[in-house]
């Protein structure tokens, strides 16, 4: 056993602030759930329905964990959004007791445990990702589990710790693969600045075995199909990377909040500065590091967000003693302020007419608006084909998005099961050679090259999503081709696409 500890670890935390957290956490999950039926679902959350009914090992785009959670949560808790996001509210809940246990790890009292779960809570990306189903807040717990277990190796020197971290870094794996960028970025901390002697006990070979063991299937899947989030992951960075490169600083500034910037970089100082936390050093090294990664690799700027808010965490603690020296007008009226703010772009509180200022900040509140609309469109344009002939015509949508709104909207309306060439849509494709009939094409105004697979289109509907919201599908065309160019078996490799 390695359970040698640094000589400036503290030996014994002080006491969970357990009630306190949980009320705060109570709070959170309220509003959040008050919330989570207003406005619509989001795109990805209608992909993640359509993949939980085809379960599988792996899609082209992600690991499983997030569909099989979105499909566990509607057959326990209904069709609803409000079902399908307890999953979403339960990892927000779970993450504000893991800042707590942070807080606590890095010597927070009570006080401090609750002021950062606080601060974690009320700050922006946190709450979007808490709000939706995404892999990004799956992601966001795991992390946290992962940057909260490190902390713990590094105070004890107690290698069997290790156990626990490959475990969750297995979890992490399954849920999306930039878990291994923050285990690149930690164990490199690590090298630099120390205790290395936790990278010799045998527990942490364990770990890794434990890590793979979990992940195996999924990886198993993806060498099995030629590694398709690779081929997704570069085409991230080959349209998105420059954006995601320019934009990268400024997102680091406003992902928590503006006004919470000087309590995380004097959390950064005190990692680094503070002789009683040398051994929680390697925290202020990834953070870093791990922004220079996701800068070389292209990928977005939340990518870092867990890192930074440990960062956060660290800060709590000179803040509140701050405040007992000035006072606390400043500091309340900073969270206020914050709460304002990122409730209003984060949150599903003003009418969906009123979304255009939060959306220049976060276009992820439009993106949950107006399928209901797209489904009543495409409707539209089915009932232009003749009855003789629909039972060998197709419904075939530019992304995931539409297919899934059409999956989700389009029975009600008599409509089939659309057919799509995005991401795994494409492997529950192609439409048998035989449906050789009228091709009813659901394509983003601006995406108008995918017509030359199919004949004499016109338009015949064009969806507006009745609120002027100005999200991907407002504006989408409904198009009437009258077949394809080729049978749909040749033509299906040429569809297909992953970004």
């Amino acid at each position: 056993m390695d359970r040698e500890q640094d000589d400036d670890a503290p030996r014994e935390l002080l006491p969970f602030a357990l009630g306190p957290v949980a009320g705060l956490a109570a709070v959170f999950a309220a509003v959040l759930t008050a919330l989570s039926g207003r406005y619509g679902y989001h795109r990805d959350e209608l992909y993640f329905l359509a993949a939980g009914d085809h379960p599988a090992w792996g899609y082209v785009d992600q690991p499983p964990l997030t569909p099989f959670l979105a499909r566990t949560a509607t057959a326990l808790f209904g069709d609803s959004t409000v079902a399908l996001r307890v999953p979403a509210t339960l990892a927000f809940v779970a993450a504000v007791f893991v800042v707590a246990l942070v807080a606590r790890e890095l010597g927070g009292d009570r006080r401090t445990q609750v002021v950062a779960a606080g601060l974690v809570g009320v700050s922006a990306q946190p709450l979007a990702v808490g709000h939706l189903v995404s892999t990004a807040g799956f992601d966001l717990l795991a992390w946290l589990l992962i940057c909260w277990l490190v902390l713990r190796l590094l105070r004890t020197g107690d290698g069997r710790w290790w156990l626990a971290i490959g475990l969750c870094v297995g979890v992490g794996l399954l849920n999306k693969y930039l878990v291994a960028l923050l285990v690149v970025a930690l164990l490199a901390g690590v090298l630099a600045v120390g205790p290395r002697r936790v990278l010799r006990s045998p527990w942490l070979l364990a770990g890794a075995a434990a890590a793979l063991a979990v992940a195996a299937p999924n990886l198993w899947w993806q060498a099995g199909h030629d590694w398709p989030q690779l081929t997704v992951a570069e085409g991230i960075g080959t349209d998105d990377g420059t954006e995601n490169r320019i934009l990268f600083v400024p997102e680091q500034l406003i992902y928590l909040s503006p006004l919470f910037v000087p309590v995380w970089v004097v959390g950064w100082l005190r990692l680094w500065r503070d002789p009683a936390l040398r051994w929680a050093r390697p925290a202020a090294v990834a953070y870093p590091l791990l922004c220079v990664l996701v800068l070389a690799l292209g990928g977005k700027g939340y990518y870092v967000v867990p890192l930074l808010i440990v960062l956060l965490v660290a800060g709590c603690e000179p803040t509140l003693a701050w405040t007992r020296r000035h006072g606390p007008t400043w500091p309340v009226v900073a969270v206020l302020v914050t709460v304002a703010i990122n409730t209003m772009v984060t949150l599903p509180v003003l009418p969906p007419s009123s979304l255009t200022v939060p959306m220049a900040l976060n276009k992820e509140q439009g993106e949950q608006v107006g399928w209901p609309a797209l489904a009543d469109a495409t409707a539209k344009g089915w009932s232009a084909i003749p009855a003789r002939e629909r039972a060998s015509a197709v419904v075939f949508t530019q992304n995931y998005g539409e297919a899934g709104a059409l999956d989700r909207y389009g029975p009600a309306r008599g409509l089939p099961r659309p057919y799509s060439g995005h991401m795994s849509y494409a492997d529950w494709g192609p439409p048998p050679d035989s449906a050789d009939g009228p091709v009813l094409l659901v394509r983003q105004e601006d995406a108008d090259g995918i017509e030359r697979y199919f004949t004499d289109c016109r338009r015949v509907a064009r969806v507006d999503n009745g609120h002027g919201v100005e999200n991907e599908e407002q504006g989408a065309a409904v198009q009437l081709c009258s077949g394809t160019t080729q049978p749909w078996s040749r033509l299906w490799p040429s569809l297909r696409h992953y970004y």
